[in-house]
């Protein structure tokens, strides 16, 4: 029996997996924990990606596809009243009665719908088509906003064109890996293992940390900064001030390929290495070696992810860091370039796609006239159509509630009473809301808890599409189930929808096939052509990365190996920042630093993981990492419970009392929303301020105060244990 291939629906990774039924000829019933048969699932050793690895994440993903399911529509008229169950067509009839009464009282601007990274290709592509396109709004936005936008940004302000230049296999070529705000072991494992065995098999191979917390990615370096959160930027500029000092640059790149350099030098000029040592809390031969080792190498690959992206200074943090790869023409070679770490499955996807509030497909933009006009000419549209406006970002949605400027709120695949910033005024906008659809596999979950309308989505293995990983491979992921119940495809909602409004024509898919080939003629002869990577050839010859024009049917490893760069005058650009520092600094009232992320075998808000046993017990709850120094002047000792303040909320966590943090810093981990812990929220504390080019919050730093707290430990193990998520979870199943 062959197994379909398909991909794992967790990170940005993107690992290739093998799926086959429960009872195979021969073998055993493939049974969970609790004795139900369940797909079984291994690496695919044919995908380019993994390789045949995979994480817990990957592993027990599919004891999660019948648990806690959204079956059928649901509705109600008021939050306060419960769930009834609609067919199809009544909940078709009634969002798009809806959309049609906004369009027409209020205008297409107070229609917003909220994405997901978890969406397919397709899905992205068709909600932009009928957003976008046929309603005239660009107030889609998808919680890719949360993670990638800033790295979005700082490859188009720098090189001309969103697009990770590199690829997987720079990982078992570089000679110094510089990984700087990312927790790559734990939170892309597989990649982390592939560079991983390249660093020990080279002993002249260093790799460089840059992270508050030592972390499983600290322990495996050569070195860890351990800076300061908020002073990125310093040490960036501090490693490009030793460059220059020493001039280990690569003058003949600079002058031939680049523009901005003398104005970068200016700002470098003031950072020098005593201060920003100091500055950033760590030694002076630290950040020299740092620099010494970026001097020495040939091929320097820096990888980041949230720690760089999650700031209100996220782009100007990314622009840094590739200042460096340009002053070093670190760059379009084997082993070297800057390559950001994509958080979600399909992120990259739905950045081709156009699923974010400022870009169209086919890396266009909404603000030039000319992206505009191309679609909707291939769209069919009236010249005009798309607004030249760029829509509402994830937060601006939320202001919009406020403000009471929108009139539908359309959310899918996410779950934003978790994950958005400021979360009690999150859910307290998202009670304003006077009418709010929810598209999700799951329920119940924190966010349908706000929602009017309930619309079961098909998940992973029970529709066919395509999603791009970190390094631009696309991948099909095949179905290999029915839907459960009556759960429709994402995709398949929208076009139902936007054929109901009218918009027949545009709509006619018979397939995702279909969908994926309107897609590919958008991309012909722009930076992202993957016109070659059809479902005939994904089948055929599997994973491809793109570009990937039929001109040629050749896939393109590495961007810019030219030097020329997507910039009208075809150079990249320096930039030159001085840090700003956190938007909010600790003080006397709040005199520790917060910061989030995530754990290894939890994947953001639970709505999957925490339906599986095995992670469930690896992870059973939320902590709080304090250093020892910081516990004794507070009385914490280890398993203490701990109330953490912030200007905006407050929460409480057990303490893990550890070495591994930076004095003044603590973490908590991001994946416990009300579901799966009571006042164990990590956004109930983190504030929105967003960065000014990205709009991307700084969810990875608030100021907070501690306090201990004492309970009974049968009453907080009643309120935190493991047992909890799954009782609270069948009781909210029975409300509704």
């Amino acid at each position: 029996m062959e197994p379909t291939k398909t991909l794992c629906p967790y990170c940005g990774v993107g690992c290739g997996l093998d799926v086959l039924p429960p009872a195979i000829p021969g073998k055993a019933t493939n049974r969970d924990s609790k004795g139900n048969p369940i797909w079984r699932v291994v690496g695919d050793r044919s995908h380019p990606s993994s390789q045949g690895k995979v994480c817990v994440k990957g592993a027990t993903v599919a004891e999660a596809l019948d648990k806690g399911r959204l079956k059928y529509p649901m509705m109600r008229d008021t939050l306060d009243e419960p769930f009834r169950r609609v067919t199809w067509d009544q909940a078709f009839n009634r969002i798009v009665n809806r959309i049609q009464t906004v369009r027409f009282t209020q205008g297409p601007d107070a229609i917003c719908m909220y994405g997901s990274g978890q969406f397919q290709t397709e899905d992205y592509y068709v909600a932009q088509k009928l957003l976008k396109g046929c309603l005239g709004t660009n107030n889609f936005d998808a919680n890719s906003r949360l993670c990638m936008s800033s790295a979005v940004s700082g490859y188009i302000q720098s090189f001309g064109s969103d697009g990770p230049p590199c690829c997987y296999d720079d990982l078992e070529k570089t000679d110094c890996a510089f990984l700087i705000g990312t927790n790559t072991a734990e939170c892309h494992p597989i990649v982390f293992n592939r560079l991983r065995v390249h660093h020990k098999r080279n002993k002249k191979v260093k790799m460089i940390v840059v992270d508050p917390r030592r972390t499983k990615t600290a322990e495996a370096a050569d070195l860890h900064l351990a800076i300061r959160p908020g002073t990125d930027i310093d040490l960036l500029n501090g490693i490009a001030n030793l460059l220059m000092r020493w001039g280990a640059i690569d003058a003949t790149f600079i002058d031939e390929c680049t523009t901005g350099f003398p104005e970068y030098t200016d700002v470098i000029r003031h950072s020098p290495p005593d201060l920003v040592a100091r500055h950033c809390g760590i030694r002076l031969d630290e950040l020299e070696k740092a620099a010494r080792y970026w001097s020495e190498s040939k091929q320097v690959l820096s990888l980041w992810s949230m720690g760089m992206n999650q700031s209100s200074e996220g782009t100007a943090k990314v622009r840094t860091l590739i200042n460096l790869h340009l002053m070093t023409g670190n760059i379009s070679k084997p082993g070297a370039g800057p390559f950001s770490l994509t958080g979600q499955p399909n992120a990259m996807g739905g950045r081709e796609a156009g699923g974010l509030a400022h870009i169209l497909p086919g890396y266009r933009v909404v603000k030039n006239p000319q992206h505009r006009a191309d679609l909707e000419k291939l769209w069919g549209l009236t010249p005009g159509q798309i607004s030249a406006v760029p829509g509402r970002t994830a937060w601006e949605m939320i202001t919009a509630l406020e403000r009471q400027e929108l009139g539908c709120l359309w959310i899918a695949a996410t779950n934003p009473a978790v994950s958005m910033p400021d979360l009690e005024r999150t859910k307290a906008a998202l009670l304003r809301s006077p009418f709010t659809v929810y598209q999700d596999a799951y329920y119940p979950t924190e966010t349908a808890e706000y929602a009017h309308l309930l619309l079961p989505a098909a998940q992973w293995g029970e529709k066919t599409g395509t999603m791009t990983n970190s390094e631009r491979v696309v991948t099909l992921c095949s179905a290999f189930r029915d839907p459960l119940g009556e759960a429709k495809a994402d995709w398949e909602i929208f076009a139902e929808v936007g054929r109901r409004l009218g918009f027949t024509n545009q709509f006619d898919f018979a397939d995702s096939e279909a969908v994926r080939a309107e897609f590919l003629e958008l991309t012909r002869d722009r930076p992202c052509d993957q016109t070659d990577i059809t479902y005939e050839r994904l089948r055929e010859k599997g994973p491809t990365q793109w570009p990937c024009p039929d001109s040629s049917g050749v896939s393109q490893e590495r961007l810019y190996t030219n030097f020329r760069f997507n910039t009208p005058d075809g150079r990249a650009k320096f930039a030159a920042f001085y840090s700003q520092g956190l938007a909010e600094p600790p003080n006397f009232d709040y005199p520790f630093v917060l910061t989030t992320g995530r754990l290894y075998a939890h994947w953001h808000t639970q709505t999957r993981t925490g339906r599986i046993d095995k992670i469930r017990k690896m992870h059973p709850m939320p902590f709080i990492e304090i250093h020892p120094k910081d516990a004794q002047k507070l009385e914490i000792k280890e398993n203490d419970w701990v109330e953490v303040r912030s200007r905006r909320g407050w929460a409480r966590f057990p303490a893990k009392v550890t070495k591994a943090i930076t004095p003044g810093t603590v973490f908590v981990p991001m994946h416990w929303g009300a579901l799966w812990a009571n006042q164990a929220e990590a956004n109930a504390l983190t504030h929105p301020q967003v960065c000014p080019e990205s709009g991307q919050p700084e969810l990875k730093a608030c100021a907070v105060q501690l306090k201990p707290i004492k309970f009974e430990t049968a009453a907080m193990e009643d309120l935190m244990g493991s047992e909890y998520c799954v009782e609270r979870s069948s009781a909210i199943s029975l409300k509704g």
